[in-house]
């Protein structure tokens, strides 16, 4: 199963106590309208990942829609060791009506539907790290007793730095939503606009919020919410589908990547920018420009220049102890995943590069899964150049 597809599978998930345990539902996102506005905003090259998230544990079992909190602790120092700027959603905004500028690489943190532990958890290690974060939250779950979050607990994260947006009044399932479509055109324009519009209606009036931006509950959008959005003053809409957000990205279909506690891949995805936004996927390859990581030793060395176009390329993991050698993975761009060799001896994974290089930079990464089967948060990603004058070969050779 592709990652796509695996995001896409447990999109739907995202939810309440027991939405963890039923069967999810793929999207469906109808085809976005023309934005004539974002299209008159010039490209700056920026791109924004919106990260998110919703129960944080130590102690319970990870889940799709539950995340240890010393990994979300990691991840949050990840994005800092990482270069990337977490900014508020009212920059965001700004960014997006071409009124501010951002970081090239920013991101948005999110969390859903009100869980208790937001607070008990994430909200500590997002005060240390002094990362601005937004509260997706739906009316029924507000003050729900046990797991859910209280008034008293927005209001103090509100206090701190947080936003709001509504994510719905009961966060209903798309099989509910698909139910009310089919009892007529009438009864799903009633739904809707209780959905969308008392969500909104009641959180500006309880917690003295502007509200201008909505979570589509397990990101399934239809067809009539979105001239209901228009209506209810709604300005930016997310869906769960992964993807960068750029400013001509259509406002009701913003893209969001869900990080899934039991699936680390994601958030690697979702922290991977082009070093070149302009610049299009290496020819013949599908690795993209990634972010700088080496803790472990690598060839050649990360930002380096080489003057061979058939360098070797290497990484060094004897300091890496925990290592289920059978999961490494080494990826370079123009070749994708190549079949690079682990000599347990020296612990080194190296591959011999088969077909010259072309591009004046190349991209490598490397990633793996201890013996207990779990990936590590940031893995080896590097790049390195190529003189071109010293390796220089005419075309065709």
């Amino acid at each position: 199963m592709t990652r796509l597809a695996l995001i896409l599978t447990l999109a739907t998930a995202c939810g309440a106590a027991a939405r963890e345990e039923l069967a999810p539902a793929t999207p469906a996102v109808p085809a976005a309208p023309p934005v004539a506005a974002a299209a008159a905003i010039p490209d700056d090259g920026v791109r924004v990942a919106f990260l998110g998230y919703h129960d944080f544990s130590e102690a319970e079992p990870e889940t799709a829609m539950r995340i240890r909190t010393s990994k979300f602790r990691k991840q949050m120092d990840a994005l800092r060791q990482l270069g990337i700027t977490v900014i508020t959603l009212e920059d965001f905004l700004a960014w997006k009506r071409g009124e501010k500028q951002i970081p090239e690489k920013s991101a948005v943190i999110t969390l859903d539907d009100g869980w208790k532990s937001v607070y008990t958890d994430a909200f500590p290690i997002l005060k240390q790290f002094g990362y601005p974060f937004t509260l997706y939250l739906y009316k029924n779950y507000i003050d729900g007793g046990g797991k859910a979050l209280t008034s008293d607990m927005i209001r103090e994260m509100l206090r701190h730095g947080a936003s709001l947006g509504s994510h719905s009044v009961s966060h209903p399932y798309p099989v509910t939503i698909k139910s009310h479509r089919k009892k007529g055109a009438h009864n799903f324009d009633a739904f809707l606009r209780k959905e969308m519009g008392e969500s909104k209606r009641f959180l500006e009036a309880k917690f003295a919020a502007n509200i201008t931006t909505y979570a589509y509950p397990g990101g399934f959008v239809t067809d009539e919410m979105l001239p209901l959005a228009d209506e209810f003053g709604y300005t930016s809409l997310f869906t769960v589908l992964p993807g960068k957000v750029k400013r001509a990205t259509p406002d009701q279909h913003l893209p969001r990547y869900m990080i899934l506690g039991n699936h680390d891949s994601i958030f690697e995805l979702a922290t991977a920018f082009r070093e070149s936004q302009a610049t299009p996927d290496t020819p013949g390859g599908t690795l993209a420009a990634l972010p700088q990581s080496t803790p472990y030793p690598v060839t050649p060395e990360a930002d380096s220049i080489v003057n061979t176009r058939l360098p070797v390329i290497s990484a060094n993991l004897a300091t890496l102890t925990d290592l289920d050698p059978a999961t490494l993975v080494m990826k370079v761009s123009g070749f994708c995943e190549v079949p690079a060799k682990f000599e347990p001896a020296t612990r080194i994974l190296s591959w011999q590069v088969t077909r010259r290089l072309r591009q004046p930079s190349c991209q490598v990464s490397v990633t793996w899964k201890n013996t207990a089967g779990k990936a590590p948060v940031t893995p080896l990603r590097w790049t390195f150049q190529i003189d071109r004058e010293a390796a220089y070969l005419p075309d065709g050779e």
